[in-house]
């Protein structure tokens, strides 16, 4: 036997998971190695606490007694009070320009159900531009940062899978980083997490670090076993995108020291605004939502939708226990989700979107309580191997559970005066992609509907007209908010098209 061989049966003896090497004597040598490189990736010690901590844990369903709404002084709202919204966009824009802001973008998804295997961010919802959503987002972070006047840029940290990170760093190089300054893009893969004496460093150095496969965890049995998926592989599955915050903490690469939290620090940056690639509509940087966090000394807030139908498939911001956390829409019971409060809005109404605020220090912090955080438990009919005979057996009934951690639970963690909520106008603001074309819903022709209807409503309030059926797409370069429209005062555009710079109006008069 090896020495890792040796070294690796001893972690998972002492884990009580050694049962994962039961046919080790009869494989192939090249299978041998595979089992033991897989399992070296995987802290089976720390396997076994995210098991214990989401059996134990009170249900993720709620009864209710234990859901309230946030209560009103934690929420704001940038809907229908420009004062304030101007108040909180200049103490936004101040902080991007003297470098305070850095923007974190989950990207690792594949664009499966949209028919294509490349990263979901390389999609084109066909807008008369054709961009990417990268490329949309890519200009709005330039747009964003020259606005502040922030000469250093905004660093856009890109969080990217195994199966997305190779094609992600790819498509930025050759579309020349889409303007940004190379620097100023930071790629980073999910899946890493490190062992107890590194979580607790805010700055990963000079210790043993170990890395799962990028964004996954083992399967389970139902009473806490690894299983196998074949004799010499351990059955895994996605583990949700919870798994951020390891990330964070990672080195960017094999050969560097280097992790997110680290380069955060060392640019100066103390405020991040975190969202999801999908949203064709993201406002980058929102300067209200960061002057709003700021302004209120937040560790943490979250930017809602206001959610008018009760029966609507989004999770809530809402108090559970007595703390923040999101309750999916399937965990809120139907007498609570249709109750109306004041001014005949519904209780239930902080519609969840995935578009956070996060001090650094709190994201520093979030390795010291990161092992109380409670996996969401998904049980599944899992194919696994018989531990006697070696057969490959394919369940007729769950037998076993995937577990996964999602960005939001991380919520309960916070102090409530810490923790805001600013509710925005879901037109402007969220447009998600998540349907295959055509589906009618939060698919690729929805997002294009609403990115351009937005562009409409800009061109409509500086003055201007639209003929019936007339699409205009604005870039980022020459509107990013509305703002800077006045030469198109008065016009009437008669033909569809995109507007790259702002002579191009004219030829759409």
């Amino acid at each position: 036997m090896s020495a890792t061989y040796e070294s690796v049966l001893k972690t998972y003896k002492q884990a009580g998971q050694e049962h994962v090497f039961t046919f080790y004597d009869s494989l192939k040598a090249d299978e041998q190695a595979a089992l033991v490189s897989q399992a070296a990736s995987i802290d089976p010690l720390r396997v076994n606490t995210f098991y214990t901590n989401a059996t134990t844990a009170p249900s993720h369903d709620a009864s209710l007694d234990e859901i309230k709404p946030p209560p009103a002084e934690m929420v704001g709202t940038a809907i229908g009070d420009a004062e304030a919204g101007a108040k909180w966009e200049e103490l936004g824009l101040a902080a991007i320009k003297e470098g305070s802001v850095g923007v974190l973008l989950l990207a690792g998804g594949q664009g499966t159900r949209l028919g294509s295997s490349a990263p979901k961010g390389c999609y084109d919802v066909d807008l008369p531009s054709h961009k990417s959503l990268f490329q949309l987002q890519a200009e709005r972070v330039k747009k964003i940062g020259e606005l502040a006047g922030a000469n250093q840029g905004v660093p856009w940290y890109v969080m990217t899978s195994g199966p997305t990170r190779k094609e992600t760093e790819e498509f930025f190089r050759t579309n020349g980083y889409f303007g940004l300054d190379e620097k100023n893009v930071i790629f980073f893969e999910q899946g890493a997490f490190v062992p107890p004496l590194a979580r607790a460093r805010s700055v990963l150095t000079s210790c043993r670090r170990t890395v799962l496969s990028p964004g996954v965890l083992p399967c389970l049995s139902l009473d806490g076993k690894i299983l196998l998926s074949t004799p010499s592989t351990i059955a895994t599955a996605p583990d949700g995108n919870g798994g951020i915050y390891a990330a964070l903490r990672a080195p960017l690469s094999p050969s560097s020291e280097t992790t997110v939290l680290s380069d955060l620090a060392a640019r100066g940056v103390k405020y991040i605004h975190a969202y999801c690639v999908d949203n064709c509509l993201v406002r980058i940087a929102d300067p209200i939502f960061l002057g709003y966090c700021i302004s209120r000394e937040s560790t943490c807030g979250a930017k809602v939708v206001v959610k008018e139908d009760p029966h609507e498939s989004v999770g809530v911001l809402a108090l559970k226990g007595g703390k923040v956390g999101v309750v999916e829409y399937s965990e809120i019971p139907r007498e609570l989700s249709e109750r109306v409060g004041a001014g005949g809005k519904l209780e239930m109404r902080a519609g969840n979107i995935v578009n956070h605020f996060y001090s650094l220090e709190f994201l520093n912090s979030v390795a010291s309580f990161e092992d109380k955080m409670a996996h969401h438990v998904a049980n599944k009919k899992i194919p696994y191997t018989d531990l006697t005979t070696g057969e490959i057996i394919k369940p007729a009934k769950p037998n076993g559970m995937k577990l996964e951690l999602f960005i939001f639970d991380v919520f309960p963690f916070v102090p409530l005066p810490k923790f805001s909520i600013l509710e925005v106008p879901r037109a402007t603001d969220f447009s998600p992609l998540k349907n295959a074309p055509n589906t009618g819903s939060d698919d690729p022709q929805t997002s294009r509907r609403d990115l351009l209807a937005e562009n409409a409503r800009w061109l409509k309030e500086a003055g201007a007209t639209l003929a019936e059926g007339v699409e205009v797409e604005i870039a980022a370069s020459v509107s990013l908010l509305g703002e800077r429209l006045e030469t198109v005062k008065g016009k009437t555009f008669t033909k569809s098209g995109y507007v790259e710079k702002v002579a191009d109006f004219e030829k759409l008069v």
